[in-house]
């Protein structure tokens, strides 16, 4: 047997949507958990809060109406209303894939997408800031019925099949019972409305796709997979909605000499082993301007780090620039002529304290920092 939904709130069948949201809200005052912790009276707060929900919604109202149960055998238990209030929604979704909610039209004017774009930049670009012109194909706003989709003065009609809800909505007998389903209108799309004349152009839809030049404008700094927002610069929304933004990515190309790190560039430089020793100067290029002087001091040691302060990528938004690292490479003469190995033989002669040995890890000499070995271990160990 159907419940008398408009007994539990106390209304006549012919009441308004308002008398029955006063009659609701008079017994949930005087009924709430938080009121009354009276177990009846929380009983009784379930009952009307249900009855509230099915008589709130035009369709399940309707089905009472007709004699029927919207809630009928729909997870309910003993006390006729399932075990809770305000989502028996939920429930139905849950198992069905569809809510028995009605949510309404979605609206035919509607937010555009946002748009990503993919753009690749070599590292000079980035440290300087590049603007570039841009193609993309995306959709913008109909320039013969300026969004609105209609053709001349003709203008939208509420959808005959759903009424203007933008969805229907069916009754199923299941295992469970009577089962309502809510799905989109197949015919306006869940809008609500349909176009009886729609533009020639766009075919209702207030957009057409289109390609267009944009300037995109790159700050110094930036690095790969960063990405530059241009604001309303996206695809325009259905029915001529607001455009969505877009989204150009940088992807960093690899430098024939530099290593980015962050903000720090590093790179080799190749000395041979006589400037090692003595001392000499070599010229880098600075990734934003000319060549700059790099001093190798004297005795400097293969895999030794010399910094240049200032030197790397600048950083984004603030131009502050990071440092350059340049890592050395002393490089030993694989062929010698005869005037090569006597002035070596000389060298050796006169360094006699210099001889070859093997160093353990409690020899003095191997807590040197810039020894081979002290090297291998923070490489290997991480210390």
């Amino acid at each position: 047997m159907a419940r008398d939904y408009y007994g539990l709130l106390g209304v006549s069948k012919g009441a308004s949507d308002q008398e029955i949201k006063r009659a609701y809200r008079k017994l949930a005052r005087e009924l709430h958990p938080d009121v009354n912790p009276d177990e009846e009276a929380q009983a009784r707060f379930k009952e009307i809060s249900a009855a509230y929900e099915v008589l709130s919604d035009p369709e399940k109202r309707r089905i009472v109406d007709l004699g029927g149960d919207p809630l009928e055998s729909a997870g309910a238990s003993a006390n006729g209303f399932g075990g809770g209030f305000g989502g028996l929604g939920d429930v139905f979704e849950a198992f069905f894939g569809g809510g028995a909610t009605s949510r309404g039209p979605i609206g035919r004017v509607r937010p555009g997408s946002d748009s990503l774009l993919r753009m690749r930049l070599d590292l000079a670009e980035c440290a300087t800031g590049v603007t570039k012109q841009v193609t993309v194909d995306t959709a913008v706003l109909c320039d013969l019925c300026h969004g609105k989709g209609t053709h001349g003065n003709s203008t939208p009609v509420a959808c005959d099949t759903c009424g203007g809800r933008g969805e229907i909505q069916t009754v199923q007998r299941s295992l469970l019972g009577q089962v309502m389903t809510t799905r989109p209108c197949p015919v306006c799309g869940g809008v609500g409305e349909v176009i009886p004349d729609p533009c020639h152009r766009c075919g209702g839809d207030g957009r057409v796709r289109a390609r267009r030049e944009i300037s995109v404008k790159i700050p110094a700094g930036v690095g790969d997979g960063m990405r530059v927002r241009l604001a309303a610069q996206g695809e325009v929304g259905p029915g001529g909605g607001p455009a969505g933004d877009l989204y150009v990515e940088v992807h960093e190309k690899p430098h024939d000499v530099f290593v980015r790190d962050g903000d720090d560039l590093h790179c080799t430089v190749s000395v041979p082993m006589v400037d090692a020793a003595l001392g000499t100067t070599v010229s880098v290029d600075d990734i934003l301007g000319g060549p700059i002087e790099l001093t190798i001091a004297a005795g400097t040691q293969p895999g030794a780090v010399t910094t240049l302060r200032g030197h790397g990528m600048p950083h984004l938004r603030s131009g502050v620039r990071g440092d350059l690292h340049a890592h050395i490479d002393v490089v030993v003469p694989s062929r010698l002529d005869h005037t090569d190995i006597e002035l070596l033989r000389q060298l050796k002669e006169h360094r006699s304290r210099d001889v070859a040995e093997v160093r353990t890890s409690s020899s003095p000499a191997s807590s040197n920092a810039g020894g081979l070995f002290s090297r291998l271990r923070e490489t290997f160990t991480g210390r």
